[in-house]
């Protein structure tokens, strides 16, 4: 994807998407991808009933989501220890460097505006596979 020529105003269309680190397909939004921006950017995350993100952090990189449609659990900490609901209308603050994993354990779709202090959201990912295994595990023993 490159970065569209602009008059220091673009315009994003719906419809160009691409596949992010952490397992989804994003709908592409104002970033370093589309408009050159360098210190924000903004995309759409639609997951799927059941969907779970890769565990992740963002190396100095803050993130801010908001529930535009559903409801989603994200699971965050040293350990992906703790959980928070984050339902529609509602916006979840995360620190930059902190462990994460959303995880839409809510039976329908859900779909998040997601920001971040960067100008790819892709910039920064660190994955911990490690913490996949763990938290499979412990959704595993639930059931």
């Amino acid at each position: 994807m490159s970065a569209s020529v602009h008059d220091g105003v673009a315009v994003i269309k719906p419809g160009r998407t691409y596949i992010g680190k952490q397992g989804f397909t994003y709908g592409a939004g104002a970033s370093t991808e589309t408009v050159g921006a360098q210190n924000v950017c903004m995309n759409i995350l639609r997951m799927p009933a059941g969907a779970v993100a890769k565990a992740h952090y963002h190396k100095g990189i803050e993130t801010i989501a908001y529930m535009l449609e559903g409801e989603c659990v994200v699971y965050y900490g040293e350990d992906l220890e703790n959980r928070t609901l984050v339902q529609q209308g509602e916006q979840c603050f995360v620190a930059a460097d902190m462990a994460h994993a959303p995880r839409n354990e809510s039976g329908k779709p859900c779909s998040w505006i997601v920001v971040h202090s960067s100008g790819s959201d892709q910039d920064g990912i660190v994955l911990l596979p490690e913490l996949d295994e763990r938290l499979a595990r412990r959704m595993n023993s639930k059931t």
